[in-house]
């Protein structure tokens, strides 16, 4: 038996109506009935059950019967960092990012970042967010926002008991991928960093790493990363 279809909802009510770009998806594509059972996440790391009380054409109305915590959510914390990329790469990485378990998500600009950022571009990342939550069955939402300078994006992730700084440049790694608690991750944009940023980062309390030989795309260099950071913290044992 085929588990229940997931949707995100802003606010959790015994009776309520999913939205309307959510009720379309469930009637439209899902075909889904009245007496159908879905599972509700709310981006809290809970999961609510609950059963398609109507389905018309004013949308999707459903009644919950019950939350849990969900048992899919990391206990390691990471905050990934990207710089801005071309085309649909932060979407790329955003999805993934997600799907690997990150908890939050900042893009930043940087002094060779070439793409840009606007209100419209961060509502998408965030909707993609939704959507690989949705998709990879997790609880939670990682939110995406924006810096608009490397330093505001370095000192959002100064709390966190590892920093990591992926340099191109650097020969070998001054750290490697152990976690400490929590995680913050830093990947460039594709010009990557200059010498002058990874200096401000060390003075952050950041640390260099290498990821290898070759030189790897922002957006594979960013999920490589990541990987390897889960993997370190037991999340994908």
């Amino acid at each position: 038996m085929a588990a229940p279809k997931r949707f995100f909802v802003t606010e959790i009510a015994e009776e309520m109506t999913l939205s309307a770009e959510e009720s379309r998806h469930a009637k439209t594509v899902l075909r889904l009935a009245e007496g159908d059972e879905v599972t509700l996440f709310d981006g809290s790391g809970k999961e609510y059950s609950a059963i398609v009380t109507k389905a018309d054409k004013r949308g999707i109305s459903v009644h919950v019967i019950g939350g849990s915590s969900s048992a899919r959510e990391p206990k390691t914390h990471v905050f990934l960092l990207i710089g801005a990329l071309k085309g649909d790469k932060t979407e790329l990485v955003v999805q993934k990012a997600t799907e690997l378990g990150v908890g939050r998500i900042g893009v930043f600009s940087s002094r060779y970042c070439a793409a840009y950022m606007n209100e419209n571009k961060l509502e998408r990342l965030n909707r993609v967010a939704r959507e690989a939550a949705k998709q990879c069955l997790r609880a939670s939402v990682p939110p995406v926002e924006y810096f608009d300078t490397l330093e505001a994006a370095l000192r959002a992730g100064a709390a966190c008991g590892t920093k990591l700084f992926a340099c191109e440049f650097l020969q070998t790694s001054e750290a490697g991928a152990d976690t400490d608690g929590s995680v913050c991750a830093v990947v460039g944009s594709e010009g990557g960093f200059s010498e002058e940023e990874f200096a401000l980062a060390k003075t952050l309390g950041y640390r260099g790493i290498s990821l290898g030989r070759r030189i790897l795309r922002a957006e594979t260099a960013a999920i490589a990363l990541l990987s390897v950071v889960m993997y370190k913290a037991g999340e994908l044992a």
